[in-house]
């Protein structure tokens, strides 16, 4: 392809930005290059049009071979000249003159010599006037600056209250051009322009007396509208987009599921009572789907990669348009500048206008992209921002400092952001706020046909891909005996040599022939990888026995290579925790893959085993809209919270405080004849209890059947907790510590937490009893409790 007029421009522009001391050099090449282009052209030039600069080239111009030919060398050229320009860039030990060097090493290898030698020619005639130019608007800028400081209105002001404002313009000063946003903004290297952008388009110096501020209205929310239930999803499915096969399975799925999602809004609907919910202006920005980020996942779609996350995504905007809100798709960054109102350059300046959005759907390669491109903006709008993330991030990893200074610190979390802002696949780090995914709901008479239909003695493999096959010779081979073994591995020409011949392989099904296949097979056996993905939990819908193997010592971050890095320290027991936990046997059953004895016993009881279709509430169409509408009318992370004790409260410094004992037993609950306080969840559904020492709060509301829920660690952080749960205080403290509020058994000291990101339901010590606020839930809908609805 050869690159127009205006690609060359840019390259010269991005030699220009890239190497500050060659700026005038490039320059000088880039204009006499376009010059000689349309000498070798003839001159023959369009009549200049409204918008044409004075370069402009006629379309038809560039027909003719030798003008393309020529236009491909020169192309060609700064694109050498370019590409050296960022690696002499980088060289931060090297002197100018060794650059200079290197520089024009690059130029003579540049083929062909005769064009070259002309464009030096030019170029080394026009050096001194390139110079003499550069005097002369030294010279003009420096006057600006004097007439700006004769006027005083431009000499940087002394503001308590803007500590950083002179550090601010000292960089303006300096670095102003290594950005075109700036410029875009009106900087122009003078001081009152440094400081209208410090003052109007940042916020590092006061704003400034002499100007119109009226300029620049403060701009007024748009009317809040109802969102009302849809379940039309053709526009869903245009805005869903093409040109992946990632986006061509979310679409199928998409369309495969409309009418149950349809059907479980009106359920949901009645349930509300027509209750008014707010509509929401909601982007959806899929990080890991851009070009940007690689995108691994779309060539694999139909080589047995994962889809486990396109699942999710495919049910998330289906979720938000069914609730009826106002939704933008963007699965590209030219997208995101779009939606975002990113302003043109290199990221460094804040969005051109107020964020266009209520909420930000993302993931973590979605979030780094933001971090690039919105500047300043992503830490005033972040709270607006929820972070799908499948394995979970836990406060400890998630708090920046705190994070560096204990040894948290990985590639992933670090980002500060409220850990209920992190959306996870399943419900295993109550830290963060569950989202989830749907399976496919049966009717009754698809429940009968399944039912009539198993196949007793056949068993279907949880793997793709032949490398989640390898090392299980053993468990196959007592499997056969009993069951006739069946998998979909993917392959393309030769069957591959990790799955035995007793195994009828189907290849890679597409979903509805997978479907059929688990509404024949009875067991549907895991190997241990991959973790807590959706396909389980369809099998078990289908009316399938999960079989999956049990890890001691339980993986983690600490022992396993798969979760090193991962900004968790969650302890997974086995291959799907929450089929174990949340559904268990008969339907889940999680055994010891390595005791063969073990192994071929529950073969033995499985086959006498007869189960019917289940699935978790929480995982179907209405139990997942539920979920995501109480989310979105109720989690707020933008609004200040009160202070919390009010210095007024009549409680404060008593004993038992605000908190009584449940009727037969040890755990407490928010007294009913104090004072209530805005919260979601609500304090109707606190209950107070302590933990045993070295026992995490996860743990220690899950014993006595109830959730852990940060939200409400804010009305536990205070003395009277202690003495409510009878600890005797000898000393008080307050740090930052992701395990507190806590009781000291060795020393007697009462540790409460100082700061607010770090409440935590994940960590223990044993040198610590933790308090832990736990919650009710709703039966089939752990995310919620009974009364958040």
């Amino acid at each position: 392809m050869i690159a127009s007029s205006a690609e060359l421009s840019i390259m010269v522009r991005r030699c220009l930005l890239t190497f500050k001391p060659f700026r005038i050099f490039v320059l000088g090449i880039g204009f006499f290059s376009l010059c000689f282009l349309m000498n070798s052209l003839g001159g023959q030039f369009s009549a200049k049009r409204p918008g044409d600069s004075p370069f402009t080239v006629r379309a038809e111009v560039l027909g003719g071979p030798e003008s393309r030919g020529v236009l491909r060398k020169i192309s060609d050229m700064l694109e050498v000249i370019m590409k050296r320009m960022d690696a002499l860039s980088k060289l931060g030990n090297t002197t100018d003159a060794h650059r200079l060097d290197e520089l024009s090493s690059a130029l003579d290898r540049i083929q062909p010599i005769g064009l070259v030698e002309r464009i030096q020619a030019i170029a080394q005639n026009m050096s001194d006037m390139a110079v003499r130019v550069e005097q002369i608007l030294q010279r003009s800028m420096a006057n600006s600056r004097v007439r700006d400081g004769a006027l005083g209105q431009c000499e940087t002001p002394k503001d308590p209250r803007y500590p950083d404002c002179p550090s601010k313009m000292d960089w303006m000063r300096s670095r102003w051009t290594s950005d075109p946003c700036y410029a875009f903004y009106g900087v122009d290297g003078s001081d009152c322009s440094f400081l209208i952008y410090l003052s109007e388009v940042e916020w590092f110096c006061p704003p400034l007396a002499w100007r119109n501020q009226t300029a620049t209205p403060t701009l007024k929310p748009p009317p809040k509208k109802q969102a009302v239930f849809q379940s039309d999803i053709g526009t869903l499915l245009e805005q869903v987009g093409t040109g992946k096969e990632s986006l061509s399975f979310m679409k199928r799925r998409i369309r495969r599921l409309a009418a149950q999602w349809a059907s479980a809004a009106r359920r949901l609907d009645d349930k509300l009572r027509n209750h008014w919910r707010e509509q929401k202006r909601i982007l959806v920005h899929v990080g890991f789907l851009t070009e940007e980020s690689g995108d691994v996942f779309s060539p694999k779609v139909l080589k047995g990669g994962p889809l486990g996350e396109m699942v999710q995504w495919a049910d998330i905007v289906t979720a938000l348009h069914v609730l009826g809100h106002n939704l933008k798709i963007s699965v590209s960054l030219k997208e995101l500048h779009g939606f975002l109102g990113v302003p043109p350059g290199r990221g460094s300046c804040p969005l051109t206008g107020p964020l266009p959005f209520d909420l930000i759907y993302t993931d973590y390669h979605g979030l780094q992209q933001m971090k690039q491109h919105m500047g300043l903006s992503l830490r005033k709008h972040k709270c607006h921002i929820r972070v799908i993330d499948t394995f979970g991030t836990e406060p400890a990893y998630n708090h920046e400092e705190y994070a560096t200074l204990h040894g948290y610190r990985t590639n992933w979390g670090y980002w500060n952001l409220h850990g209920q802002q992190y959306m996870t696949m399943f419900p295993h780090t109550p830290d963060n706020s569950f989202m989830g995914f749907v399976a496919e709901q049966l009717n009754e008479t698809e429940r009968l046909n399944i039912q009539r239909n198993k196949v007793n003695n056949m068993a279907l493999v949880y793997g793709k891909e032949a490398s989640m096959w390898k090392g299980k010779e053993k468990v196959l081979a007592i499997l056969h005996r009993y069951m006739e073994i069946h998998g979909t591995v993917y392959y393309e020409t030769q069957r591959p040599p990790e799955v035995p011949a007793f195994v009828k392989n189907h290849g890679l099904l597409p979903q509805q022939e997978l479907q059929q296949l688990l509404r024949k097979a009875k067991l549907f056996i895991g190997f241990g990888f991959p973790y807590e993905g959706p396909a389980p939990l369809e099998a078990i819908a289908n009316g399938c026995i999960f079989l999956q193997p049990k890890f001691d010592p339980p993986h983690s971050s600490l022992n396993h290579e798969f979760f090193r890095g991962k900004p968790t320290s969650r302890e997974v027991s086995s291959q799907h925790p929450y089929a174990e936990q949340y559904i268990g046997r008969p339907h889940v059953i999680t055994v010891d893959f390595n005791n063969t004895e073990e192994f071929d016993e529950t073969i033995r009881e499985i086959m006498k085993i007869n189960v019917e279709p289940f699935l978790p509430y929480e995982y179907t169409c209405e139990g997942m809209l539920e979920r995501v509408h109480a989310y979105i009318q109720n989690q707020d992370f933008c609004s200040p919270e009160d202070p919390f004790p009010p210095v007024n409260s009549s409680w404060l410094g008593t004993s038992p405080g605000p908190f009584i004992l449940l009727p037969n037993s040890s755990i407490l609950t928010w007294a009913s004849n104090v004072s209530s306080y805005t919260s979601w969840p609500p304090l109707s559904a606190l209950r107070l209890l302590a933990s045993l020492e070295g026992q995490s709060c996860v743990k220690a509301c899950q014993s006595a059947g109830l959730m852990c829920e940060p939200a409400l660690y804010r009305f536990i952080n205070i003395k009277e907790a202690f003495s409510a749960l009878d600890f005797q205080c000898e000393g008080l403290e307050s740090e930052m510590n992701h395990l507190f509020p806590a009781f000291s058994t060795e020393h007697a000291e009462c540790g409460l937490q100082q700061d607010p990101l770090l409440f935590s339901c994940a960590g223990s010590s044993a040198k610590y009893q933790r308090l832990c606020p736990c919650r009710d839930y709703r039966i089939g809908q752990v995310a919620l409790c009974r009364d958040c609805l």
